[in-house]
């Protein structure tokens, strides 16, 4: 039997990390191009991370996976993508070990790593590492950043998010934006507020205990959007076009160093036309679209200052390891000629040069969902060839600055091939810990990354990073010892038919110079390596469907479910696990309690301006449907105001047998009292924002102030979905691509 003397006080309070360790802020902007910053040639003014750079290094050969989720997984882990079971994007899962769209368990994060040494750690922004269809209010929430490691987070789990009316999470709850457009809100601006709160949270909570902090910014992602005078800032600066654009960037390039000199410009990307031969109105149109992504840009540099004068002020700065980086190159999915709203287009509503003209005003603006054309997307990864989900240089090879001026003394440029996987062991090593041999009773992956810490301070060490395969969507690439080998692979034809190039890197910064015919012995030992690594890393089976993949995953997760119930007091559901109601028949149907005269207010509400459906009564008291699809708002009304008494609303769509038009029905007490034929009808997505009852949260989906509250007494909202739904799978395909 234990005495009282026996008992010993005990007052750990867990793990405390060796002293003056230092704090690290990941900062990661999205589909940010390898010029874009103004300090690796870009006339865009980023001046906080050009200070960073000035006083800090710049890489040249920092390369990505072509993509977000990837990207993301391998920065949050040092392996490879494929190896944390996220191969591609996070929205699907293929049963495969590499494509589950999840990061696995035995592949821990950085944010585990360091918790066990004492670190508290900080996430905001975009995730995009959990799969869509576990982001809904019951999770689950162990791929979530709570459950990988992180203390705090607020930000978005989607690809993206429309900047006005952002779909927000605090930790493990979806939260209401906290202002609107009317107000002067952005997300951007919000992202850094809570940056700032957190660490200052910290620090007077913990002052001596380190911290970790990733921001990952939606800009520059799709829909680009940014304050209106920033654009017009930045709207004559793009007349020039992207031909005379891409030659300046290369000359600044050359003359900061960031290529080598000599090196020259590669052919226009597949389908750009030359500058010189558009029409005016398609040029003015392109400038507009490529100037709310530089003031997009912008707009992040100058909320980015605000958090650097925070840790400046603060006495934070020099030991803080503050890395800057994009995930991929800049995309492709504006298509040749970029989209005021994608929304109608990715519904089959073409949106012609005189439609965008007409909006020209309104890009950047709430209701727009802007995306630039392919020409631009080439300037903004001068001088390299393709874009992001290739795997050649334009996809993958991105912009990297580090700034840690307690340590960093050799300030500079750093020539050295290195991956994201490569940052978290250089980051180990730069605050002395190593990586565990289990994370919560799972055992680990050995770190797949290699440090690249030797080259913060020696400009020609040698990290002994030798190797990196690539893979994405079918695209396929390697290097090895300073060479590469590389194929574009036209989806749905046989791997065996890719055109495989070599390029010696050394002297070929821009894949230009194809060697594949001079050394086929070479490039044949590099197909085997890679091979090899596909192996070894659970890149195979190789998989290049899109449609495919998404709609088996939607089909999964939904299962037969046909009829949702939604109680009044029902929290926010996001899109990727509200109802699908894509080119089919259904019915919705409020139930209320018996309408008094004066009722008005949404009933329920899928969407925002760019995008979705809302029925509703108006402030006359009329029932209302509105079918926003790009923009195009389909309107019926009821031809009376709601009789006093009613509890039945509702509406339904009869799909046609093409899959595309439908006839909708609006119901009062299960009444049919208006009705009207539609040429279009949602198809391939609803929107970027979820679903409410009893109010509209966001940029109103129809002609309303939001959140426009339903004033009656709201029951429940049921919807049914008929057993029809005809999907084009190239389509979704298509259009999911253009999501990512």
């Amino acid at each position: 039997m234990t005495s009282d003397n026996d008992i010993i006080p005990n007052w750990s309070n867990g793990p405390v990390a060796p002293k003056d360790s230092p704090n690290v802020l990941l900062v990661l902007f999205d589909d940010v191009g390898f010029s874009d910053f103004g300090c690796y040639g870009s006339p865009i003014s980023t001046p906080t991370i050009d200070r960073l750079a000035d006083s800090g290094v710049r890489y040249t050969g920092f390369h990505t996976t072509a993509m977000c989720s990837t990207t993301r997984a391998a920065l949050l882990t040092g392996r490879n993508h494929h190896s944390t079971g996220v191969g591609c994007l996070a929205n699907f899962d293929s049963g495969y070990p590499g494509y589950r769209g999840k990061i696995s368990r035995d592949a821990g994060t950085l944010a585990e790593i360091l918790s066990l040494q004492g670190y508290r750690n900080y996430m905001v922004g975009k995730w995009h590492v959990t799969p869509l269809t576990e982001s809904g209010p019951t999770g689950p929430f162990d791929g979530w950043p709570l459950g990988r490691g992180f203390d705090r987070f607020y930000g978005f789990l989607d690809a993206e998010t429309d900047h006005y009316s952002p779909e927000l999470i605090r930790d493990n709850s979806h939260i209401t934006p906290p202002g609107n457009f009317e107000s002067g809100y952005h997300l951007t601006e919000d992202l850094f507020d809570n940056s700032i709160e957190f660490i200052a949270s910290h620090t007077a909570s913990a002052p001596t205990t380190p911290w970790m902090m990733l921001v990952g910014l939606g800009a520059c992602h799709a829909p680009h959007q940014a304050p209106k005078e920033l654009i017009d800032h930045y709207d004559q600066v793009f007349h020039r076009g992207w031909d005379v654009e891409r030659s300046e960037r290369l000359a600044r390039q050359i003359s900061l160093g960031i290529v080598p000199d000599g090196t020259e410009l590669p052919p226009r990307n597949d389908s750009v036309e030359p500058w010189s031969d558009m029409d005016a109105v398609s040029k003015q149109v392109a400038a507009r679209l490529q100037a709310a992504y530089a003031a997009m840009l912008d707009h992040a540099d100058q909320h980015l200052a605000r958090l650097i004068d925070h840790l400046e002020t603060s006495g934070q700065l020099d030991n803080t390891i503050i890395m800057v980086l994009s995930d991929n190159g800049a995309s492709q999915e504006g298509g040749p000629l970029g989209f005021v709203n994608a929304m109608g287009p990715y519904n089959g509503l073409p949106e012609s040069m005189e439609n965008k003209f007409e909006r020209i005003d309104d890009i950047g603006g709430p209701d727009t969902h802007s995306n630039f054309p392919w020409g631009w997307s080439m300037a903004a990864n001068t001088p390299l060839r393709r874009y992001k989900q290739n795997t050649h240089g334009g996809g993958v090879r991105d912009p990297l600055v580090i700034h840690w001026p307690e340590q960093i003394t050799n300030t500079g440029l750093r020539h050295q091939f290195c991956h994201v996987c490569d940052i978290v062991p250089t980051l180990l090593e730069c605050v002395d810990i190593e990586s565990p041999a289990s994370i919560n009773g799972i055992q680990q992956k050995p770190l797949e990354g290699v440090s690249f810490g030797s080259t913060l301070n020696d400009a020609e060490a040698d990290s002994g990073k030798t190797t990196q395969y690539f893979e994405m969507f079918g695209h396929r690439g390697i290097v090895h010892e300073g060479w590469k080998a590389v194929a574009y692979h036209p989806p749905g034809t046989p791997y065996e038919d890719d055109n495989w190039e070599l390029f010696k890197l050394v002297d070929d910064f821009n894949e230009t110079n194809d060697l594949s015919q001079s050394e086929p012995e070479r490039l044949q030992q590099m197909l085997d390596l890679w091979w090899e690594q596909a192996q070894m890393y659970q890149v195979l089976p190789l998989d290049d469907r899109f449609a495919e993949r998404f709609a088996e995953n939607a089909e999964r997760h939904l299962g037969n479910r046909k009829v949702f119930t939604f109680w009044k007091g029902m929290g926010h559901l996001p899109s990727d696990v509200a109802p699908d109601l894509r080119s089919r028949s259904y019915r919705l149907e409020a139930s209320v309690k018996p309408i008094a005269a004066n009722v008005s207010g949404v009933l329920i509400a899928h969407g925002d301006a760019t995008s979705g459906y809302s029925l509703y009564i108006d402030d006359n008291g009329y029932l209302v449907h509105d079918l926003n699809i790009g923009g195009s708002h389909q309107i019926i009304r009821s031809p009376d105001p709601v009789p006093e008494g009613s509890e039945k609303l509702g509406f339904q769509m009869a799909r046609s047998a093409s899959g595309t038009r439908g006839v909708g029905s609006l119901l009062i007490n299960g009444d049919v009292v208006a009705s009207h034929e539609t040429d279009n009808i949602f198809f391939l997505m609803i929107s970027w924002s979820g679903l409410d009852i009893g109010l509209d949260r966001g940029t109103g989906v129809s002609y309303y102030s939001t959140p426009n509250a339903f004033t009656g007494d709201l029951i429940k909202v049921t919807i049914d979905l008929a057993d029809d739904q005809i999907l084009d799978g190239d389509g979704i395909g298509r259009a999911e691509m253009m999501r990512e």
